[in-house]
């Protein structure tokens, strides 16, 4: 793999990191596609007890790369709409995975990467760290993501940050449900090894089906509401806010409607 590292411990913990530092660890098409596979295997491997979401470099992850998104505007429609579902299926498998999954988040998140953070079952940042769903200043929403983010966070408090495209603090992300908690980066791996330990106390098959019981009685998150989210990204894509929006990013100038 090119874009992603696995390495497991003697103890089954599993690190699954993004290793895309010079791109801030943005989501191409190979990563989407390499996270799957990733995610498919440590599903499968008996082994592995606990998961941990790492990055490599200074972000966690930038979001979409924006190369990827100039891809789909050039695209058809059937290619536009077999990305979504791509990127959709890769956030579904993270969601289900049927070991814990926590987030140890060192840097920078935005769009994509906000969505990364929702699917773990907790994540825990540096206190240094910006956090935005940056996807509007683009002409894009944060569709596919979205289930998870709303999920995590709640309606209300998603609400103050899903359409604003303002960035936000570690501690406020805190506010938000979506870090557990917010330490400084010396503590970052003691929190995150803090939360993985009280697993391998724990009955794996229990841990697995308290899992999927979880997102039960949560909100539903199904085949009907993945389908409208992708609609919901082709159809942004192909709008010409979208693609004002990269364009003016690929221009380095502002988009028509920036004040």
């Amino acid at each position: 793999m090119e874009t992603i590292r696995i390495e497991v411990d003697g103890r089954g913990v599993a690190r699954l990191v993004l290793a895309r530092a010079d791109k801030h660890n943005a989501l191409s098409s190979r990563m989407i596609a390499e996270l799957t596979e990733a995610v498919g295997r440590l599903a499968r491997d008996p082994a592995v007890r606990v998961v941990v979401l790492s990055a490599d470099g200074q972000s966690f992850c930038a979001g979409g790369d924006l190369g990827w998104m100039q891809d789909q505007m050039r695209a058809d429609g059937a290619t536009r709409a077999r990305e979504a579902t791509r990127l959709a299926d890769m956030l579904g498998a993270l969601n289900r995975l049927p070991k814990p999954l926590v987030g140890c988040v060192q840097g920078n998140a935005f769009g994509g990467g906000i969505g990364m953070m929702a699917v773990c079952d907790v994540a825990i940042g540096a206190d240094t760290a910006r956090f935005g769903l940056t996807e509007t200043r683009l002409g894009l929403i944060p569709a596919t993501i979205g289930p998870y983010v709303v999920a995590r966070m709640g309606e209300a408090m998603a609400r103050r940050v899903f359409f604003s495209a303002r960035l936000f603090d570690a501690e406020e992300a805190v506010r938000l449900g979506l870090l557990a908690r917010a330490v400084a980066p010396a503590d970052l791996e003691a929190a995150v090894e803090a939360e993985v330990a009280p697993y391998l106390s724990c009955a794996p098959g229990a841990v697995a089906e308290a899992k999927q019981l979880v997102r039960r009685l949560g909100p539903p998150i199904d085949e009907a509401v993945i389908a409208e989210t992708i609609a919901a990204l082709v159809e942004r894509w192909e709008s010409a806010e979208a693609a004002e929006g990269i364009a003016a990013f690929f221009d380095k100038r502002k988009p028509g409607w920036a004040s």
